[in-house]
């Protein structure tokens, strides 16, 4: 029986830590993560950290993510759920026609989502956020409130489809939820 394939949205500057600690859970979990970006290549992350007596966050370099597809190659319906990571790729990549059909495509068939920090500026461009209720990092309530989602400042929060968090600071609390539903969705049982 082949594994499970779960979607994984990347781009450059997609902060490492949202990105690889969901990665190897899905690993962990049966599935098969397939990293999405909006090419085929190899696409540069960052680490993300607001320094003691800092207000912004501080960048640097993390590792590196091979993309194993473009957006424009996807055909939903070949993967049980979809993630959003963090960091400042989505700020781009969310005007991605490719990306927000996918997008949509997830949350109209009810498969499980998620999304970690700025990840929420995805679903909420590609409209699907109005009345859900979705954790994010403080910084983009206003993108979520403004495209009509309820921001909520708590480690996860799971409504409808749909499983979020802060930052990574909180993956022990969402991850696992998002994988049950997953789990759910493919009939595994544990």
């Amino acid at each position: 029986m082949s594994q499970p394939k779960v979607l994984v949205v990347v781009g450059d500057a997609t902060e490492t830590v949202d990105t690889l600690y969901p990665f190897y859970r899905l690993i962990e979990g049966g599935f098969k993560p397939v990293v999405a970006a909006p090419e085929k290549r190899k696409y540069q992350m960052v680490m993300h950290e607001i320094k003691p007596g800092w207000t912004i966050t501080k960048e640097w370099e993390g590792y590196s993510i091979d993309a194993d597809i473009a957006f424009k190659d996807i055909k939903p319906e070949e993967y049980a759920g979809i993630f959003f990571s963090g960091g400042r790729a989505p700020e781009y990549i969310r005007e991605d026609e490719d990306l927000l059909r996918i997008t949509r495509w997830f949350w109209e068939h009810g498969k499980p989502m998620a999304s970690v920090c700025h990840g929420v500026e995805i679903p909420a461009r590609a409209g699907i956020v109005k009345g859900l209720r979705m954790a994010t990092v403080a910084k983009c309530k206003f993108d979520l409130e403004v495209c009509g989602g309820i921001y909520v400042n708590e480690p996860c929060v799971v409504d409808r489809n749909m499983v979020s968090g802060r930052t990574y600071h909180d993956s022990g609390h969402f991850v696992a939820p998002w994988i049950r539903l997953l789990e759910a969705e493919c009939g595994m049982t544990k």
